[in-house]
């Protein structure tokens, strides 16, 4: 009986062994070739396809907002009602009234601004414009395995380790030696990149901007040993209740 146990142990870990550690995503081989960031890091939020840009615009440097925001109330209300949404376009255009179709993909919230009034000065007197991307974030898997956290950019140059200390900071399990991210192209798919945060000298990853629709992955570490005991507890119990029903069947039979 002590054989047939040990080998039904053997074929049910067997069996179970490949659950183990099955919530770490996105493994790379060793020889992986991760992409390399630059070494200037960019301090801006550019603006990417799917975006969705809030627009405002007041004649005379702003003059108009200012003089209705100091009316009464009810001007505020109209001044909030001023602030129409529009969409980037996967070519990193967006269509805007007057001046139709604008590429503002790829440009800093400050840049679009600045074009947007250089094109509708020639309809409006010194135009002043008003630009904010709303619906930026940023999925952050901390560690802890399957768990994950949506960010949103409420600021223009929020950082990695700003997104990072917002998701709670790395799990416990987390390795900070394998921090990901997952960086949408233009032209399709996604740059992947690996940081190792745990040394003071790459402090400069930590100061990167994040961008729309990033992705930061944080390699938990294996946990063999308590992956082993948890599959196999199960079948110790199995055997030691089969073993005891065996022996009280033995003890009547003598």
């Amino acid at each position: 009986m002590g054989r047939i146990g040990i080998v039904l142990a053997l074929a049910m870990l067997m069996v179970t062994g490949c659950s183990i550690n099955r919530d770490i995503m996105f493994k790379t081989p060793r020889d992986y070739k991760f992409d390399m960031i630059s070494d200037t890091i960019e301090r801006q939020f550019k603006i990417q396809p799917d975006d969705n840009l809030s627009f405002r615009m007041f004649a005379n440097d702003g003059f108009k907002m200012i003089d209705l925001m100091n009316e009464n109330q009810n001007s505020i209300l109209t001044t909030n009602r001023l602030q129409f949404n529009y969409t980037v376009d996967p070519d990193g255009q967006t269509k805007l009234p007057v001046i139709g179709r604008v590429k503002v993909g790829g440009m800093t919230v400050r840049q679009a601004e600045m074009l947007l009034e250089e094109r509708y000065a020639v309809y409006y007197q010194k135009p002043f414009v008003l630009l904010s991307v709303s619906n930026r974030r940023v999925v952050v898997f901390p560690g802890g395995g399957g768990d994950a956290k949506p960010i949103q950019l409420e600021n223009n140059n929020t950082t990695l380790l700003e997104v990072l200390a917002s998701a709670g900071g790395i799990a416990n399990r987390g390795d900070a030696h394998r921090v990901k991210l997952f960086r949408r192209k233009a032209s399709g798919g996604r740059d992947v990149y690996q940081f190792d945060l745990s040394d003071i000298k790459n402090l400069k990853y930590a100061d990167i901007v994040m961008q729309a629709d990033d992705v930061v992955y944080v390699q938990p570490k294996p946990e063999i040993a308590r992956g082993v005991l948890t599959e196999i507890t199960p079948l110790v119990t199995l055997l030691s209740s089969v073993v005891l029903v065996w022996g009280i069947v033995r003890t009547f039979q003598k």
